[in-house]
């Protein structure tokens, strides 16, 4: 608590608030999932999963624990990679209709977020604006509690199962935007790194980048007494900036990017590696879920939905998009260049963190340092060549930097003030790195 970074400023906020559901780690702890269902009392859950999910052998394990506890199953798996407006709406007919009394999530980031979502819209209708801040919507509270989530999470990146936010499509704006709530969060999550040992190593990696960027992020994000103090304590930020309970669990999900992400893509038989991975999701959302993220995320919306062209191997899709983790990760070396000058000596711990030998750094060394060895690390992990390695080039920064400014939260979340054009000129040095 007596590092500088979180001195006291005199209008900041004086307090910051940890929240995170009960969490379950283990090989085969997702065959628990029917006893923990019943200790709840459920008696008939919706189980989201997506449709390649649908039909393996994860899928089977949750449903037939949950059958053998006599609770009554009905499954929603209409679920994009990257869902958006039309399937959250489908999500909340589904609820509404089904009288559930309890809500289980099998997948990835997407499920787990169309489940937060849904349950919302489905218990609080309103105009799919209301629930997202400015300047998108109108930037509503949820009213009150959802039902009971357990959420098992089959990849090891996003962290959904400790955050109360999800990520969202907005067809009419072609981009994603956050909505968050505290009632949003999971009750549970059972987070077995089995899920992972079949997954492909593209994307291990592409998972592995959301990892390694959620947590370098809010290690590096604002502090959350550089935020103005909030009186009222129902209406502060869930993402607050970083803040001490974040610094350790991102500390430790980097020590893992470290270790295991070379080993976890290069060798589909490394459980040890799958294992660390899955645990280092999880903390990093822990982390993230209380700081927030900043300008990868922000940036890497436009990414994922600008792009028409392009294709994506070892994913279950029928229509072009760029995977979430690569669309953090491509900016990322270019980003970390740019605001390490805002906190030097965080950016230089991180990259400690990382394994990098910055002992004799400057604080003016901290930005290349640390944007060296994230480039290092897509190279050793066959990561795409910054945004052109995914289709676009510098005539499209100018798009891409009006995309992200809608992102104003993320943003100013940064360590260093960014403005569109310093936006622009990211996208513009983030085309290439080798």
């Amino acid at each position: 608590m007596s590092c500088q970074h979180f001195s006291q400023h005199e209008h900041g906020a004086k307090s910051f608030t940890v929240v995170m559901p009960k969490i379950t780690f283990g090989r085969g702890c997702l065959a628990e999932i029917g006893a923990r269902a019943k200790a709840r009392d459920f008696t008939r859950v919706a189980l989201f999963t997506d449709p390649f999910l649908r039909n393996g052998p994860y899928f089977d394990t949750a449903v037939t624990a949950l059958q053998a506890s006599g609770i009554d199953v009905a499954v929603f798996s209409e679920i994009r990679i990257e869902p958006d407006d039309n399937t959250i709406i489908a999500a909340a007919e589904f609820l509404r209709d089904g009288q559930f009394d309890g809500v289980i999530s099998v997948g990835g980031g997407s499920t787990m977020d169309t489940a937060k979502a849904g349950m919302v819209y489905a218990l609080y209708p309103a105009e799919f604006t209301d629930y997202f801040g400015p300047p998108v919507g109108a930037g509503k509270p949820v009213p009150g509690p959802l039902l009971p989530h357990i959420a098992c999470p089959t990849t090891s990146g996003t962290g959904s199962e400790c955050t109360s936010v999800a990520v969202i499509r907005i067809n009419a704006l072609n981009t994603k935007f956050v909505v968050g709530s505290p009632h949003m969060m999971p009750s549970e999550a059972l987070v077995d790194p089995a899920c992972t040992d079949t997954l492909a190593a593209n994307v291990v990696a592409s998972t592995g980048y959301d990892l390694l960027c959620h947590a370098l992020e809010c290690y590096t994000a604002r502090a959350y007494a550089a935020w103005d103090y909030i009186p009222d304590p129902n209406k502060r930020t869930l993402l607050q900036g970083s803040n001490p309970w974040s610094d350790m669990s991102a500390r430790t999900a980097l020590e893992i990017i470290r270790d295991y992400l070379v080993r976890g893509v290069t060798d589909q038989t490394d459980r040890e590696a799958r294992d660390q991975l899955m645990w280092g999701a999880t903390l990093a959302g822990m982390a993230f879920g209380n700081s927030g993220t900043h300008l990868p995320h922000a940036m890497s919306y436009g990414i994922t939905h600008l792009m028409d062209n392009i294709t994506t191997n070892d994913y279950q899709v029928t229509s072009p998009f760029v995977p979430h983790g690569i669309s953090v990760m491509v900016c990322a070396p270019a980003i970390f260049r740019y605001v390490a000058e805002g906190a030097p000596q965080r950016h230089l711990s991180a990259a400690g963190f990382l394994g990098v030998n910055a002992k004799d750094a400057t604080p003016s060394d901290a930005g290349e340092i640390i944007a060296e060895e994230l480039i290092q690390l897509m190279r050793r992990t066959n990561g795409p060549n910054g945004i052109g390695g995914v289709g676009f080039n510098v005539e499209d920064a100018k798009v891409l930097a009006a995309s992200a400014v809608r992102q104003s939260r993320a943003i100013q979340n940064a360590p260093r003030i960014v403005e569109r054009q310093e936006i622009e000129n990211i996208f513009s040095s983030a085309v290439s790195y080798w």
